[in-house]
C-alpha cells in the first residue's frame, strides 16, 4: 500500500514516523500491556505523557514560567466562546476579519458582548491582510482578537497588530508550530492540532496566568473556565488521551528536525517551491497579495470553473488528494503543513506543469 500526497487543509498529514511510532505502540505502550487508547488519564504512563508533551512544547516555543499550556477538547471553535467568557470584563472586544474563522469568532463574541470589527478583508474576499498598524481600538476593550493564519483564504499576518496596549488574543490552529513565535507578544494563543500537530480532537491553549481567574462571565460553563482547566493540568475530566499522546510524538519529530527555526526554513523553501511557479505559469495563478501569503495553505485558481474541476479529478487519480478548495471560495487549494515532505510540493508543480502544457 503505498502513501498518497495528502494537500488536505485538517485533519492532515502527519510525519510517517510518528504514525510508525504510534503504529508499534497500538497494543502495548512501553510494557504497560496495553495501548494509550485504553489506559486511565489518572495513570502513571499517562501522566508521563501528558507531562513530557507540555515540557516538548515549552522548549519548542520557548514558552515562558507565567503562561499555561492547557490541553483541551472541543475544537478551536469552543474557544471562540470560551475567550468572551473568561475575558470580556467590559463586555467590549475588537476583533480584525481576516477570513472564516475570525468571523465565526466575531460572531460568537457578540452573544457575550459589544464585538467591534476594527479591521477586515472582506472587501476583496479575504485575499489580504489589513494594515493593523494604528487601528481605532475601544479605550475599554478587553482584547484584540485575530486568526493569525487563515486556512481558507491562505493570508498570514506577518506582523502582529498593535493592540494599543490591549491584550492579543490568537487563534493559530493553522500555523501552529510552523515557525519560531515570540508567546509573549500574546495574552492568549490557542489552536487546533488537526493541521499541523495531531489528531483531531484536541487544542492547545498557551494563555497568561493573569488572565486565568474566576472573575468569567455570570452563566459560564464550569468545563469552559479556563481556571477549572488550569487548576487541574488539564486533567479536570477525562481529557483526549490518545490525541494527547501523538501531539506529544509530533513535538519530539520537530525537536529532532531542529525546532522551529529549522522547520520555518524547510517551510519556506516548500512554499517558494509552489508559489515561485505559481507565478510564472500561464494558466494557475495564486489568489493572495503576495506579501501577506500564508507558508502553510496555498490557494490557486485557473479562472475557469471546468477545468479547476477536471485538475482536481485527474490530480486525485495522479495520487494528489484534497486538492480542491474550500466550498465557501472553490478553485483549489495546497495545504502544505509541517509533516508534507518537499518532494510531495515538487511532485505537485512537475504535476501542475505537465497539466499546463495538455490544457494551455
Amino acid at each position: 500500500m503505498s502513501r498518497v500526497y495528502n494537500f488536505s487543509a485538517g485533519p492532515a498529514v502527519l510525519p510517517e514516523e510518528v504514525l510508525k511510532e504510534a503504529a508499534d505502540e497500538m497494543l502495548d505502550y512501553q510494557g504497560t500491556g496495553m495501548s494509550v487508547m485504553e489506559m486511565s488519564h489518572r495513570s502513571k504512563a499517562f501522566d508521563n505523557i501528558i507531562k513530557e508533551a507540555e515540557k516538548d512544547i515549552r522548549e519548542l516555543m520557548n514558552i515562558p514560567d507565567n503562561y499555561k499550556v492547557l490541553f483541551l477538547q472541543g475544537g478551536a471553535s469552543q474557544q471562540f466562546a470560551a475567550v468572551p467568557m473568561n475575558l470580556m470584563k467590559n463586555k467590549k472586544a475588537a476583533y480584525i476579519i481576516t477570513g472564516q474563522w475570525a468571523k465565526k469568532a466575531y460572531q460568537e463574541a457578540q452573544i457575550y458582548g459589544e464585538a467591534v470589527a476594527v479591521a477586515s478583508s472582506a472587501d476583496k474576499t479575504f485575499s489580504y491582510i489589513p494594515d493593523c498598524s494604528d487601528l481605532d481600538i475601544p479605550e475599554d476593550a478587553d482584547y484584540v482578537y485575530i486568526c493569525e493564519n487563515n486556512t481558507i483564504y491562505g493570508t498570514k499576518y506577518k506582523t502582529l497588530p498593535d493592540t494599543k496596549g490591549k491584550t492579543l488574543v490568537a487563534d493559530v490552529s493553522s500555523c501552529f508550530l510552523s515557525e519560531p513565535v515570540d508567546v509573549t507578544k500574546y495574552g492568549v494563543i490557542y489552536g487546533g492540532v488537526q493541521k499541523n500537530v495531531g489528531p483531531a480532537g484536541v487544542v492547545i491553549a498557551i494563555i497568561r496566568e493573569d488572565l486565568i481567574t474566576d472573575d468569567v462571565l455570570p452563566g459560564t460553563p464550569t468545563m469552559l473556565k479556563w481556571k477549572t482547566q488550569a487548576d487541574a493540568d488539564s486533567l479536570y475530566n477525562t481529557p483526549p488521551c490518545y490525541g494527547i499522546y501523538i501531539c506529544g510524538k509530533v513535538f519530539k519529530w520537530i525537536k529532532k528536525m531542529g525546532g522551529l527555526e529549522a522547520m520555518k526554513a524547510h517551510n519556506e523553501k516548500k512554499a517558494a517551491i509552489l508559489y515561485n511557479f505559481l507565478d510564472e505559469s500561464k494558466l494557475f495563478k495564486g489568489t493572495v497579495r503576495p506579501e501577506d501569503r500564508s507558508l502553510m495553505n496555498v490557494p490557486f485558481i485557473t479562472g475557469d470553473k471546468d477545468l479547476d474541476a477536471k485538475f482536481v479529478k485527474e490530480a486525485k487519480a495522479a495520487g494528489f488528494e484534497n486538492l480542491k478548495g474550500h466550498r465557501s471560495v472553490g478553485g483549489m487549494r495546497a495545504s502544505i503543513y509541517n509533516a508534507m515532505p518537499i518532494e510531495g510540493v515538487e511532485a505537485l508543480v512537475a504535476f501542475m506543469k505537465k497539466f499546463e502544457e495538455e490544457n494551455a
